[in-house]
């Protein structure tokens, strides 16, 4: 696929994206706190607001991340597994030795990152998105964690000690799996009122 053609999908799926937030925000299907509350008592509509906004923002970065690897001519993860040092690294250099298993794990690792990142924003499967983007996030992570002694020749990133942002971020994904935020809002809150009032009519 040509840049100009990754560039055209790109726009496209941007495009379907717009109309369809458009479509459901004026409807007001998805963000309908005063609705959300009756169904989720547990829940104050601060709590909503932050669980809603984390997974979005959460979202979008992934998402980002798996469109700007497709619209990058010839982009590889070799760079990224070369620096690999600490466990995973003969994992890392086994895939490097494999052409055609390293041109699967890139496949694999842009259009992870788009499905994820979609799922988030869209609400749809959200927990098998939270959890995937959380293994995904951490075996970033376990490749190229910044522990003492380890020293690596591409520039970071900020200042990190055994915590970094991506280790962090892997445990929002955590936190969103185990809190029902696409029930608040997304089309997993429209499939689940969808089941309620289809088996509602067969009782």
């Amino acid at each position: 696929m040509s840049y100009f053609e990754k560039t055209v999908v790109f726009q496209f799926i941007l495009t379907i994206f717009n109309r369809f937030f458009k479509k459901y925000l004026q409807s007001g299907l998805l963000l309908n706190i005063s609705k959300i509350m009756k169904e989720n008592k547990f829940y104050t509509p601060m709590q909503i607001f932050v669980l809603v906004a984390l997974r979005l923002l959460i979202g979008w970065h992934i998402l980002y991340e798996g469109f700007s690897k497709l619209l990058i001519p010839n982009w590889s993860s070799l760079g990224f597994l070369k620096e690999s040092k600490w466990i995973l690294s003969g994992f890392s250099n086994w895939i490097i030795s494999h052409p055609g298993l390293l041109n699967a794990v890139d496949f694999l690792n842009t259009w992870g990152l788009i499905a994820i990142g979609a799922g988030l924003i869209l609400g749809l499967f959200t927990r098998v998105a939270a959890i995937s983007g959380a293994i995904l996030l951490f075996i970033y992570y376990l490749n190229n964690p910044p522990l003492i002694g380890l020293e690596y020749s591409l520039p970071t990133e900020g200042s990190y000690m055994i915590v970094s942002k991506t280790l962090i971020e892997s445990m929002a994904l955590v936190a969103l799996a185990v809190f029902p935020s696409g029930a608040f809002a997304g089309l997993d809150m429209l499939i689940s009122r969808f089941r309620n009032r289809y088996n509602n009519m067969e009782e």
